[in-house]
């Protein structure tokens, strides 16, 4: 599993998602973007991260992801998650090198324009 380079910073999250709330697109194979790491952070119960060699679908990884431990999607990495209780909650936090348009460009979106 990756780990996150040290001048990456957060600078978006989504909110925490259940088993009735969760984006159709995050059960199915999607790819992390160009120069961004995804920390999947397991609130509650368990989830499984599948981890693709491609686009084709090849399995990779398979991990179980219980309440409590992360897992980390690199950049242009296919993945996707499966709910494994009823309970299960997470959050995505996506990170990016700290001087780059990306972080650059979030936190425009969060400072209020005078």
């Amino acid at each position: 599993m990756s780990t996150i380079p040290n001048d990456y910073v957060n600078y978006k999250s989504t909110p925490i998602f259940t088993p009735e709330n969760i984006p159709k697109m995050f059960l199915h194979l999607h790819n992390t973007r160009a120069n961004v790491y995804g920390k999947i952070c397991v609130l509650q119960g368990q989830l499984k991260f599948y981890g693709f060699k491609d686009q084709r679908g090849d399995i990779e990884q398979e991990i179980i992801i219980h309440a409590g431990d992360t897992a980390i999607s690199p950049p242009q990495y296919w993945h996707k998650v499966e709910f494994l209780t009823a309970d299960t909650q997470f959050q995505v936090r996506f990170y990016a090198q700290e001087n780059s348009q990306i972080v650059r460009d979030n936190l425009n979106e969060r400072t209020p324009q005078a």
